[in-house]
């Protein structure tokens, strides 16, 4: 099939809350007076975030999933996305899956696919998607959206969801480590299916004082809202842990803190919020049916300090994944 069988038959859909869909030379899109656009890009790379075997049902789910998550980190309610794909060939049995994939996740959260752009080449997926947050018509620089920068001294830190599951797939995957079948396949699951915490985002809105989505590692993101806020936090690693549900199978105690800490791809939200917010934290939580740990607290001092599991300090730096850190060029950047 050619380009434009290709995009008619897989990617075509008629336009609902879009002026212009596909078809045209560019996407328009009308929001509601008083709100602002939130817009994310990420791009997904065959052996770089993927294995190139996958599920091209699950890919489709993923590619789109990652954006979402990044609406979520801001309080953005989807809109619509563009899909740049480059494939090797075009094939039926690869396309269809992996356009249901991505379609169902799209119609489950009323985000429809308004344009991009197809090419021959490595199997390569970008994708930009569209939200919108409320703004404020009389002070067109503030903004309801959820940032990075606005934690304070004497809030608390919280995620939401598990953590290190995806990161204990991947290791798996890769040979590194063996798990129960049963434990790899949960863990994989959530490494190619990861859940786009939007709901939860668009509740957090006016009770978050600052959010980040889980994608590069837990202390690795907790660490862009410490400097974006100007300040430093203190995290239990006991509750940290308690967000795995494989924590207690026998997994090596240092392969797991490695996972929680440090393992990416778990699209949950870390975000911080004042004290006396907790029970708009725990309402938020509830009315969007995500689980929510509070882990720590932010202070003045600069830095990330983690208590270990007896609640002493220890060090762990708050590394996350960097596509271009020498010591991580030839990983698997999932």
């Amino acid at each position: 099939m050619d380009e434009f069988e290709l995009i008619q038959r897989y990617f075509s859909r008629p336009a609902a809350k879009a002026v212009l869909g596909g078809g045209d030379d560019c996407a328009v899109l009308q929001t509601a007076p008083g709100m602002q656009l939130a817009i994310s890009t990420d791009m997904l790379v065959a052996g770089r975030h993927f294995f190139p075997d996958v599920d091209p049902q699950a890919l489709g789910h993923k590619a789109l999933a990652v954006n979402l998550s990044d609406l979520a980190a801001c309080g953005a309610r989807p809109l619509a996305f563009t899909l740049a794909l480059a494939l090797p060939q075009a094939q039926a049995e690869w396309l269809e899956p992996f356009a249901a994939g991505l379609l169902a996740l799209a119609d489950a959260h009323g985000c429809e696919l308004i344009g991009g752009d197809t090419t021959r080449g490595p199997l390569n997926l970008c994708i930009t998607v569209f939200g919108e947050v409320p703004g404020d018509a009389s002070a067109p620089t503030r903004t309801q959206a959820l940032l990075r920068s606005g934690a304070q001294a004497g809030d608390d830190v919280y995620v939401s969801g598990t953590l290190g599951e995806a990161a204990l797939g991947l290791q798996h995957q890769l040979g590194r480590l063996q798990l129960d079948p049963a434990v790899a396949a949960a863990c994989r699951a959530r490494l190619e299916r990861p859940t786009p915490r939007v709901a939860l985002g668009l509740a957090l809105r006016g009770v978050a004082s600052a959010c980040a989505d889980v994608s590069d590692g837990l202390l690795g993101d907790l660490g862009h809202i410490l400097a974006r806020s100007g300040v430093g936090a203190q995290v239990d690693y006991a509750a940290i842990r308690a967000t795995c549900p494989w924590a207690d199978s026998g997994i090596d105690a240092q392969r797991l803190a490695d996972c929680v800490l440090h393992g990416g791809d778990d699209y949950e939200l870390v975000f911080t919020a004042p004290p006396q917010r907790a029970g708009a934290v725990a309402a938020a939580a509830q009315s969007s049916g995500t689980p929510v740990r509070r882990i720590g607290c932010i202070q003045a001092q600069a830095g990330l300090r983690l208590l270990d599991a007896q609640g002493r300090p220890t060090e762990s730096p708050a590394r996350g994944f960097n596509h271009f850190a020498t010591a991580q060029a030839a990983e698997l950047a999932l």
